[in-house]
């Protein structure tokens, strides 16, 4: 099981830029899909990216473009940078691990994939 401690978040202006961290303890990550997800107030929790244990990303339709998910498994961490944010971007976003070892080619987008979850870090995107 890991630890996962998000960073990064905070108030930024819209078409700002922002990168969130998250770092994983307890065992290391380096086979592991990775990703992110965020929960805006009132809405269920929704899948933004994911990097398979290779690197290789995918995105949801809203921040694709905007969005670049990347590891660093030699540090056990797991970035977000987001850019050219919006308003409806605000959330808390949560770091995720999941727990199976995954293949070169794939990181799922469904929640029931992820076992392990960070405490979340709040993004507030102004207009």
């Amino acid at each position: 099981q890991w630890q996962l401690v998000e960073s990064g978040g905070g108030l930024v202006q819209a078409w700002g830029p922002l990168r969130l961290s998250c770092a994983a303890s307890g065992r290391a990550f380096s086979t592991n899909p990775m990703a992110w997800f965020r929960q805006a107030p009132g809405m269920e929790r929704e899948f933004v990216a994911a990097a398979s244990w290779s690197g290789l990303a995918f995105y949801s339709d809203s921040v694709k473009g905007r969005f670049t998910i990347s590891r660093d498994n030699a540090k056990n961490t797991l970035y977000l940078q987001m850019k050219l944010l919006k308003p409806e971007d605000t959330a808390v976003y949560y770091c995720a691990a999941d727990q199976r070892s995954g293949d070169y080619y794939y990181a799922g987008r469904d929640i029931a994939e992820y076992a392990s979850w960070g405490q979340g870090t709040q993004v507030t995107v102004s207009s």
